[in-house]
């Protein structure tokens, strides 16, 4: 279910397990190994919810910034979680 009524989608397992692993092979082309910290701003789409599972699927830390924040405050959450990637 999206932000919007009626904004909403259907996925199996296997197309979500496809697009996990797909993303962490992502992660770990970028350099990102187990126990990095990964920040994540996205709206509540899809992506946002890949993202997550990519992250804890090869063991790194994720923190999520709900886009409606400013860019100070994103500032602010990567610096203080020490980040090594921003998921946009």
């Amino acid at each position: 279910e999206g932000n919007e009524p009626g904004d909403s989608a259907k996925i199996t397992y296997r197309e979500l397990l496809h697009k996990v692993c797909q993303f962490a092979n992502i992660l770990r082309s970028q350099g990102v190994k187990k126990g990095d910290r990964v920040s994540i701003y996205l709206p509540m789409i899809l992506e946002l919810v890949v993202a997550m599972l990519a992250c804890a699927r090869i063991g790194a830390l994720h923190s999520i910034v709900f886009a409606g924040f400013s860019a100070e405050s994103l500032c602010e959450r990567i610096l203080d979680c020490g980040c090594s990637l921003l998921i946009t």
